[in-house]
């Protein structure tokens, strides 16, 4: 028997899917616990409906996504921050300061759990940093760390 799920299932399939079950299993378990229902066209439509405006919502995503990495690749955002002698920082640039001075110096939200930092940044200098904005798309621009 054919069912649509109307919620997670263990051992038997997420939430929205058609799955094949057991007649059993289905009327005794599935069907009382009203985690699934049986398969007509109505529910085939609503599902494939679903389908269709979640991969357009994807799809739009990844489109901002795109436009946010073209104007932040190579693209250079200033940090001034505190040093002692011999050019050091006291501590080390953060991804968090990092996304702020996106923010504020070109006006692009980035997270800071999607930036990307191949060392810590404990010196004044230019570094490569890498931003992960969306699954596949990678910006890359440059963090300038000056001191005060």
């Amino acid at each position: 028997m054919k069912v649509l799920l109307k919620a997670d299932v263990a051992g038997t399939g997420k939430k929205g899917e058609v799955v094949e079950v057991s007649d059993g299993y289905a009327r005794n378990f599935l069907f009382k616990r009203k985690l699934a229902e049986s398969v007509n066209s109505t529910n085939l439509n609503v599902v494939k409906q679903a389908a269709t405006a979640q991969s357009y919502h994807k799809e739009q995503e990844r489109l901002a996504a795109q436009k946010e990495a073209d104007k932040l690749n190579l693209k250079v955002v200033d940090i001034a921050v505190k040093v002692g002698d011999n050019g050091r920082l006291f501590g080390a640039v953060t991804s968090k300061e990092i996304a702020e001075a996106v923010s504020a110096g070109l006006g692009i939200t980035v997270d800071k759990k999607k930036i990307l930092l191949d060392e810590n940044i404990k010196a004044v200098g230019k570094y490569m940093v890498k931003a992960k904005l969306y699954e596949g798309i990678t910006a890359k621009f440059y963090v300038n760390v000056i001191g005060e």
